[in-house]
């Protein structure tokens, strides 16, 4: 976890004690503390989480950490819980813009769009709730004029969530400049979220009739 926090400002998707990452364990979770820069951050300071709100240790939780609770504990599909104020994100977000399928690649977070949470102060409940809903069938969401919240299997695959989103904000906000882009049709974005899970299942990404198939030579 230590590491992914710091990979997190290595890869400039977050800045000084900015965000926060938890993860699922037997005993409940484990989640940063708060107000701890990340290179200084070892091990031992993390902070395991009971679902109840309790925690142990000298060091108390990040702020945010009722979102990552109600995250984990209604998304038994997920483990790992990442935010980060990432600058393209961010700056959708402070518009409370929604990523519409304007790029295939918006289906890496599970639908058609990538919604943005309505605001609500930070570490508060209201926050939380304001996430659920965003996240409701997705694997990422903005959270209005704050950033962005990335889920996953594992810290690997949640931090490289996170860093898909900020591209795709970037890519958003660049082709606004020439206006509104045109719009994958659902259809489309169906067929594209199937070849994803085809290709997450170890399956040839080609559906049926599309193209030739790829084969081992034999």
């Amino acid at each position: 976890m230590v590491a992914t926090c710091r990979r997190m400002n290595e890869t400039g998707i977050n800045q000084g004690t900015a965000g926060n990452i938890s993860l699922r364990n037997p005993m409940g979770f484990l989640i940063t503390p708060t107000s701890l820069p990340y290179d200084q951050m070892q091990p031992g300071d993390l902070v395991q989480m009971d679902f109840d709100g309790r925690y142990e240790g000298e060091r108390r939780p990040s702020s945010e950490w009722r979102f990552h609770r109600d995250i984990l504990r209604s998304r038994t599909d997920i483990d790992c819980v990442l935010h980060c104020h990432s600058v393209y994100a961010t700056t959708l977000a402070v518009h409370h813009k929604t990523i519409p399928s304007f790029h295939y690649m918006t289906a890496v977070a599970g639908g058609t769009t990538i919604r943005c949470a309505r605001y609500a102060t930070f570490g508060t409940q209201a926050l939380s709730d304001a996430a659920l809903e965003a996240l409701e069938d997705r694997l990422a969401c903005l959270l209005g004029q704050h950033g962005q919240i990335s889920l996953g299997r594992t810290l690997s695959s949640a931090l490289a969530l996170a860093v898909e989103v900020e591209t795709l904000s970037r890519l958003y906000v660049q082709a606004l400049t020439l206006g509104d882009p045109p719009i994958l049709p659902d259809d489309e974005m169906a067929r594209v979220i199937q070849q994803m899970k085809n290709m997450s299942y170890g399956q040839a990404p080609d559906l049926d009739g599309v193209n030739d198939t790829a084969r081992p030579r034999t």
